[in-house]
């Protein structure tokens, strides 16, 4: 696997096992006994190899390692703002008529925002 992996990553940059192997301060044979998976490099020639090839040390041994997808989601403009604008107005009027305080009113028109944010930090 890891000879495979060594191949592959130096045909893609146009690397000859010559090239590579001057570079690594290993011989011709070194390389192409990786590649044909009768030995296998050290640590030490593994990291080496890494550097040389761009690569982690993972991709050496495991194969191409799957980059973690980034979560993109588009919100139509003025969705969020429209749900927490009108909840909010409600918590501001349903508090004024139950209470008839103006403070809890606020407060609880803040609230509203306050989980508005919440579920916008957590599930956006």
């Amino acid at each position: 696997m890891v000879g495979e992996n060594i191949k592959r990553l130096r045909g893609q940059r146009g690397m000859t096992q010559d090239g590579l192997a001057e570079r690594l301060n290993v011989t011709r044979q070194a390389v192409s006994n990786w590649e044909r998976g009768r030995t296998e490099p050290d640590i030490d020639t593994l990291g080496a190899l890494a550097r040389e090839l761009e690569v982690p040390v993972e991709e050496l041994i495991y194969g191409e390692v799957e980059k973690p997808k980034s979560k993109v989601i588009k919100i139509t403009s003025g969705t969020a703002e429209k749900g927490g604008f009108l909840g909010s107005a409600l918590a501001v009027v349903i508090s004024y008529v139950h209470w008839h305080s103006i403070g809890w009113a606020i407060l609880h028109g803040l609230m509203g925002w306050v989980y508005v944010l919440y579920y916008a930090i957590k599930y956006i």
